[in-house]
């Protein structure tokens, strides 16, 4: 029996959000973050992390940068639109 393509597209949005969560993590270990499959107009995901305080603009700009051109890999390989945020 053959998986719909709707399945198949959405573990693979399962995948890459979760792949993302676990970076972010990795880039601040101590913010939280926060995966959501709810689309709006054409995104497929969100990743929201959510900093501590007391991180330099700098280091949030590197964090929120360098997520961003992670999913704009995941973009050009999958065609998944997953909009990453610190808030």
């Amino acid at each position: 029996m053959h998986s719909h393509p709707r399945d198949d597209r959405r573990e693979l949005l399962d995948a890459k959000l979760t792949e993302l969560g676990l970076y972010a993590k990795e880039l601040c270990p101590s913010a939280t973050v926060q995966m959501s499959t709810v689309r709006y107009e054409d995104e497929d995901g969100h990743v929201r992390v959510y900093p501590p305080p007391g991180l330099t603009e700098e280091e949030e700009d590197r964090i929120e940068l360098t997520l961003a051109a992670r999913a704009s890999q995941i973009f050009e390989e999958t065609g998944l639109f997953i909009l990453c945020g610190l808030l």
